[in-house]
């Protein structure tokens, strides 16, 4: 059975940053594409950044990019989200996912991800 197990929320001030980190176990990391999604309270789960199996390929949110960074390390069963200048709206909880299917691409699509995370929340006052 596949888990993913996300940390490193909490509470910071605008312009903190803040690394998240997911480890799965169960199976290699080297088997899936990983993505990392968050849910503001009253909104639904969105896309944030993606990476491919080989980490030569990430995609990231409009709204995040230049700011966030996506790494993985298949060797620690590691994902990690480095967030940096952040800023009210990027309040929410942050999910990892596991995407298995073979892709050209990094999904954005909530149901194209077959493993989550319990998530872990992220709140940036101002």
């Amino acid at each position: 059975q596949v888990q993913l197990v996300e940390s490193g929320g909490g509470l910071v001030q605008t312009g903190d940053s803040l690394r998240l980190s997911c480890v799965v176990s169960g199976r290699p990391l080297s088997n899936y594409a990983m993505g990392w999604f968050r849910q503001a309270p009253g909104k639904g789960r969105e896309f944030v950044a993606g990476v491919r199996r080989n980490a030569n390929t990430t995609h990231y949110a409009d709204s995040v990019k230049g700011r966030f960074t996506i790494s993985r390390d298949n060797a620690k069963n590691t994902v990690v989200l480095q967030m940096n200048e952040l800023k009210p709206e990027d309040t929410a909880v942050y999910f990892c996912a596991a995407d298995i299917a073979y892709r050209s691409y990094v999904s954005v699509f909530l149901n194209e991800y077959i493993y989550w995370g319990q998530g872990t929340q992220v709140t940036v006052s101002s």
